[in-house]
């Protein structure tokens, strides 16, 4: 029979004894009978070998009642309200941030034992500093009731200061998943147990553990100093680690609370949550635009710096698009609510904010890796310290190797090893979101570092991607107002931007769309359909081919309308051409001077694109870019992808549409325009809110900070730990003279953590 093991208690739950069970997409989740809220997914497989569950990897079901928790370290540990990982022993976190920063239990909690326990160490300092600070001697004043005094001092600090500890160290040998907590409750546990046995029943130790006085060596002032100072440690860290969600805290405090509905002529303010898509919204200078929608009337220029990282404010009039939680500046306009609730764009950037941090890159991998052997390592180091003080160290001999044994489990930290990577990616993470730059998750931020080929979509990432209809040729005796209305007709109800353009035309001229029937869009070619008894059809020459319309004597025309940069399309009907339309679609501003900026860094630039050679290489021309392939279809876009990777090279794409998904997913990082379509941003690893090329530069110094800061995290981590513990084992010892006091071993301990946790929070202020 399978043990379903339980991560929070240690419990084994068998499904026929378990308290419950939970169907959740398509899976079954056992509860535990001791009433913790863990879940385990049934797994045939492993159910039929006899293996133990592992906890829950995917997030428990939606209606479940409370607050969910989870561990930075290991997000695959969920559970009902806040406790401790089973796993590291860390306290665990909200998975969702709230924009009301609520107090935090835990540190509550902690803060409230390390001020009790402060209080009660501070005498047991003086009881033994005293003497080698000022020469006085309070314990030889008090006699033999300096040694209760110490034992009524520091019991309480360790059994109930330090009862968290134990309970996790506990837990982790239970569960047998050895942590920090580990190392934490055996030194303080043998050092209160040995100091408690020596003053209930001295005369049992031997000479080897007495002083030259005959006195037994008393440690409740380390052991007493070690849980202090490890609870300092822990509220110094809980207080940073609420500091990494600062990012997604001020991305929810962008959105208003309420908003101004108009209604039958009046306007009254109702609650955000209230809103909902199709209602008529006014937003008045200063106010803060409450949902994602469009200008229906008016004008005002807006500030929308908090999703895409860009200072100056963008002009809005009638029709354009405005996007919740932007600052309006000057204007007053009214608005027609199309996005609500957790559809806005600023809930999806919180939402994948989120994911993100809770992601894990593959650099933890190394530091999983050593925390794995990490603590059975160091009880090894600590018993052998143990065996050799006792064997051949200075008198006491005993009382040495109990303090060194002590002192080696105490300064072993495996936690600032762990934190080192998922503290620098919730910051790094937070930090590119108010730049305008989301990331999917953590493995996308460290292979972006190492991308040394950018493949780029031409229409609406190099370019504006809201073109506009230039030229209108009519052939054969065609009106060109007939070649425009079957245009418009064909291309009505399609998104692309080409189309776009088209239908915007016909309403600049007043000409009406045809009515057709039966649409067949075909991918990078073009759409057909019927007008009446007619065949029709819109796009390259490719599709022209298809349906029998021969281009041969127009393609002089076509060529000419190249040449100025603008994209030509045929128009046929029933196997005649009939028109050709040029649409123009200007270069983004910006788009030079971040291809510039990418060169100089070394990355080889490929444009691909579905528009012709002559169009393309003119776009190229200008921006400098000098590999270009035209006339590539989605199929050929991935097998452009597939040829740059086999040659080794590491290839992000950059594209908008959904022609362009395909290979946004098969390259090592897809990077979407925000201005682009849903399918793109899903296929992608990276979307740049703005839709431009600038925030490719900007993914691209934040990777390299974020990583380099993950490096010096796990540096940092790994020196400490392979520098402290030899020390504290002795090694100095012989030719220094030099021991590590435990209660010194816990102060850095403490400090190792939060050091890594403020070099991770440097990056809030990285220069983008």
């Amino acid at each position: 029979m399978t043990n379903h093991m339980d991560p929070v208690c240690g419990m084994h739950v068998e499904p026929e004894t378990a308290a419950g069970s939970h169907e959740y997409q398509g899976e079954t989740y056992y509860f535990c009978s001791a009433g913790c809220l863990a879940k385990f997914k049934a797994d045939p497989q492993r159910y039929a070998s006899g293996q133990a569950r592992s906890p829950m990897s995917v997030a428990p079901p939606s209606d479940a009642e409370g607050v969910e928790y989870t561990c930075p370290m290991h997000p695959e540990i969920r559970q009902i309200g806040p406790g401790s990982c089973p796993i590291c022993g860390m306290a665990l976190e909200p998975v969702h941030v709230s924009a009301d920063e609520q107090e935090n239990p835990e540190l509550k909690d902690m803060s409230f034992r390390f001020w009790v326990s402060a209080v009660l160490t501070v005498p047991l300092l003086v009881l033994a500093m005293a003497p080698h600070l000022t020469g006085w001697n309070p314990a030889a004043a008090l006699g033999p009731s300096a040694a209760w005094i110490e034992l009524a001092l520091a019991t309480p600090v360790v059994l109930w200061g330090g009862a968290p500890f134990f309970q996790r160290g506990w837990r982790s040998v239970v569960t047998r998943r050895l942590n920090m907590f580990t190392l934490i409750a055996i030194g303080t546990g043998v050092a209160w147990i040995y100091s408690v046995v020596a003053v209930l029943a001295p005369q049992i130790f031997p000479q080897s553990f007495k002083d030259h006085n005959g006195h037994v060596g008393l440690y409740f002032e380390a052991a007493s100093v070690i849980i202090t100072l490890v609870l300092l440690g822990q509220v110094l860290e809980l207080r940073a680690r609420s500091a990494t969600s600062s990012a997604i805290r001020s991305l929810l405090d962008l959105a208003p609370k309420t908003a101004r509905r108009v209604r039958d002529g009046m306007e009254e303010d109702i609650p955000l949550q209230h809103v909902e898509a199709g209602f008529v919204l006014r937003v008045r200078p200063g106010e803060k635009v409450p949902v994602d929608g469009v200008v229906t009337e008016g004008h005002s220029s807006v500030d929308e710096s908090m999703v895409t990282g860009e200072s100056m404010p963008v002009e809005k009039a009638v029709g354009d698009k405005v996007t919740g939680a932007t600052v309006n500046q000057t204007g007053t306009f009214l608005m027609l609510a199309e996005r609500v609730g957790s559809e806005t764009l600023l809930a999806q950037v919180v939402k994948m904010v989120t994911e993100a941090q809770r992601s894990r890159a593959p650099i933890q991998k190394l530091a999983d890796t050593v925390s794995s052997y990490f603590v059975p390592a160091v009880l090894a180091v600590s018993l052998g310290s143990f065996v050799v003080w006792a064997m051949f160290g200075p008198s006491p001999a005993m009382a040495f190797a109990v303090i060194n044994a002590v002192a080696v489990l105490i300064i072993a930290c495996p936690c600032a090893l762990g934190l080192a990577t998922p503290m620098s990616i919730m910051v790094g993470t937070g930090r590119g979101a108010r730049a305008g730059v989301l990331i999917k998750n953590a493995e996308m931020l460290e292979t972006f570092e190492r991308v040394d080929t950018l493949v780029v979509d031409k229409t609406g990432t190099l370019t504006e991607g809201k073109p506009k209809l230039v030229t209108i040729k009519a052939f054969g005796g065609t009106a060109e107002t007939e070649v425009l209305s079957i245009a418009g007709g064909l291309e009505l109800g399609s998104s692309h931007p080409l189309a776009t353009a088209i239908l915007e035309g016909l309403q600049q001229r007043e000409v009406p769309p045809a009515n057709i029937l039966d649409f067949e869009s075909i991918t990078g070619k073009g759409v057909t359909g019927m007008l009446a008894q007619d065949k029709v059809a819109l796009g390259n020459r490719a599709l022209m081919e298809l349906v029998g319309a021969p281009t041969d004597e127009v393609q002089a025309a076509a060529e000419e309308i190249r040449e100025e940069g603008q994209t030509a399309m045929f128009v046929a009907k029933n196997g005649r051409l009939i028109g050709l339309l040029g649409v123009s679609d200007p270069i983004k501003q910006t788009a030079p001077a971040a291809i510039r900026a990418l060169q100089r860094e070394g990355i080889r630039i490929v444009m691909i694109t579905g528009d012709n050679q002559t169009t393309a290489k003119r776009v190229a021309r200008e921006l400098g870019i000098e590999e270009v392939r035209a006339d590539v279809l989605p199929e050929g876009k991935i097998e452009a992808v597939k040829s740059l990777q086999g040659t080794g090279r590491i290839v992000a794409m950059a594209g908008d549409g959904i022609n362009d998904a395909p290979a946004l997913a098969q390259a090592d990082i897809g990077v979407a325009m925000g201005t682009g379509t849903d399918v793109a941003i899903e296929s992608a690893g990276i979307t740049l809110i703005k839709g431009d090329l600038s925030g490719l530069v900007r993914a691209r110094r934040l990777s390299r900070a974020t990583m380099r800061n993950i490096r010096q995290n796990l540096f940092f981590a790994f020196l400490y730990n392979a520098a402290g513990v030899p020390i504290a084992a002795g090694v100095l010892y012989p030719f220094t003279g030099l021991l590590l006091s435990p209660m010194i071993a816990a102060l850095a301990m403490s400090l190792s953590s939060v050091s890594v946790i403020g070099n991770s929070l440097r990056l809030r202020t990285l220069e983008l």
